[in-house]
């Protein structure tokens, strides 16, 4: 990064602080906004208590914001975790929420201590072994699964109990048994969030959408006397009658110290909870990382996190939410993409994010008491919806069949089995197509690759054989070793197979490394047939 560029950009620490406090402390109110309804929807969902998730958000914001690698995300509870959450509650506590609840809460420790070594051992990188198809339909997977949950809370009607398709086969009764009142509520949530999506006035986009799903519910719960328990008919005539009350509310207590919960290490040696542990650390740490880079795009002033750096601190914010009943937290794209565009400058946005949700929760505990569990619901099913949703399926098909094919055999693989299972089918898919696209078996796990200086000062990276996601880490790390400024010359002539991954690689690797003053040149790829019309679609050398 040029001399310039480095001057302009927004200092950190208490000088970032003394400069930018308005801007941050504004960023942080409206973030805190979304992040409440958000907090409480995704603990509940989780088989957490409401106030699970703030205690995340809390420490993730007034903890891990003073030792981060990122600059502007907000750390908290996602939606992509509530999956592997709500498993380890039902599989250790086996019946037993509050059981379950503890030895999860365990897992979650245990799960830390892992993200905070990966952290100091510089496993951050490890991201780039995951392919972006593989990754995706991971996400696709949560979201079918984060709907097929909530539409009946939506819907007000409690399924029996059983496995996901059970859980997923008992929609349709859900809605011709749907509670009126309260799937009012829930559907009403869902239109504010489908209409805000349209909206393209700036003034109105500055007022987050789930509040308003929020005052809107909390509108109806008043004006349907959920805060008391009772039968109600829609006409004298109708049966049957249905009950609300204020089980259809979130219970929370009035004192936040009582909601602090402590771990149980009671199945430490089951087979189960070290399940629980790696699926928490693994899927966490991925997302954490997918998100900080993810938000390093859409940064201004285009810094990079330290992802290692960043990994520890979540891994270090989990341990403290772990241990007092918390949800594991991450860097969160929508909030942070929020930040973003709320004008954030640096890392005390996410502090204030945190310190206002501590004040909330201490001084207007009663005002959560009244937010009605639908509203949190229609939030969740709609982020379900955009994970899953068809666009999702259209970008992955452009990119070419066999990523379509990878993205829908994990989404099978996930619903199917678990998310480690159906991460590990999707890979093992994927190295399967590359096989028979003609990567060689001994290539799939060591790309080659030379680094020449040439006389004129340029820098020729000549890459033979096979170059897909399960090998390139090793080119990934000479390039960053390359100093600034550079002419890059990539010869990919010799290039049996380039897959997306890697191709999608190359193109972020010019566009920073251009940004910074160099310039990337690539050779070789014209007798190379593509899989799709997609500029970074994989490609294949042609057959003579």
């Amino acid at each position: 990064m040029s001399d310039a560029t480095t001057a302009s950009l927004p200092a950190t620490g208490l000088a970032g602080l003394k400069a930018y406090w308005k801007n941050d402390l504004l960023s942080g109110f409206l973030v805190f906004l979304i992040a409440l309804p958000l907090c409480l929807g995704i603990s509940m969902a989780s088989g957490f208590p409401p106030s699970a998730g703030i205690i995340t958000a809390i420490i993730g914001g007034m903890v891990v914001s003073r030792g981060s690698g990122s600059f502007i995300t907000i750390n908290g509870p996602a939606a992509g975790l509530i999956v592997v959450v709500y498993d380890a509650v039902q599989s250790l506590g086996e019946g037993d929420a509050m059981a379950g609840y503890r030895y999860a809460l365990a897992a979650i420790v245990v799960a830390s201590v892992i993200q905070i070594l990966m952290g100091v051992f510089k496993a951050g990188r490890l991201s780039s072994f995951f392919p972006a198809s593989v990754v995706h339909g991971m996400l696709a997977a949560i979201g079918i699964i984060i709907m097929a949950k909530q539409i009946h809370v939506v819907l007000g009607v409690t399924p029996e109990k059983g496995s996901l398709i059970s859980t997923i086969a008992q929609v349709p009764h859900s809605f011709a048994n749907l509670n009126l009142e309260i799937a009012i509520i829930g559907f009403a949530g869902l239109a504010i969030l489908i209409i805000w999506s349209l909206i393209q006035n700036k003034t109105l986009k500055m007022i987050p959408a789930p509040l308003v799903v929020v005052l809107m519910g909390m509108f109806f719960a008043h004006y349907f006397e959920l805060e008391h328990q009772h039968i109600y008919l829609l006409t004298p005539e109708h049966t049957p009658a249905s009950e609300v009350g204020p089980n259809f509310l979130v219970a929370i207590s009035d004192n936040f110290t009582s909601s602090f919960y402590f771990p149980d290490f009671g199945k430490f040696f089951t087979l189960e909870f070290w399940e629980s542990v790696v699926t928490i650390a693994l899927v966490g740490s991925l997302e954490s990382l997918l998100s900080a880079m993810a938000v390093d795009k859409l940064d201004p002033y285009k810094r990079h996190s330290d992802l290692n750096k960043d990994l520890t601190a979540v891994g270090f914010g989990n341990l403290i939410a772990g241990s007092i009943g918390g949800l594991p937290m991450i860097a969160e794209i929508v909030r942070s993409s929020a930040n973003v565009n709320n004008g954030a400058k640096t890392q005390w946005a996410n502090f204030f994010h945190g310190a206002f949700l501590l004040i909330f929760v201490v001084f207007f505990p009663h005002l959560i008491h009244s937010i009605p569990l639908a509203a949190l619901a229609s939030l969740l099913v709609f982020t379900g919806f955009r994970l899953a949703s068809p666009r999702e399926f259209a970008h992955v098909m452009g990119i070419g069949k066999e990523q379509l094919l990878i993205f829908v055999v994990t989404i099978i693989g996930v619903i199917a089995t678990d998310l480690l299972v159906g991460v590990a089918i999707g890979i093992l898919v994927k190295l399967a197509i590359h096989t028979m696209n003609g990567a060689k078996i001994n290539n799939l796990f060591k790309i080659h690759f030379t680094q020449t200086a040439r006389a004129d000062g340029s820098i020729l990276i000549h890459i033979q054989g096979a170059a897909v996601f399960s090998n390139f880490l090793a080119l990934k790390e000479a390039l960053a070793n390359i100093e600034h400024g550079k002419n890059l010359v990539f010869d990919k002539s010799e290039v049996t197979l380039i897959d997306h991954t890697v191709m999608e690689f190359f193109h972020e690797f010019q566009h920073d490394y251009e940004l910074d003053g160099g310039h990337c040149e690539f050779q070789g790829l014209d007798a190379h047939e593509s899989f799709s019309d997609h500029p970074l679609a994989a490609r294949r050398l042609k057959l003579i």
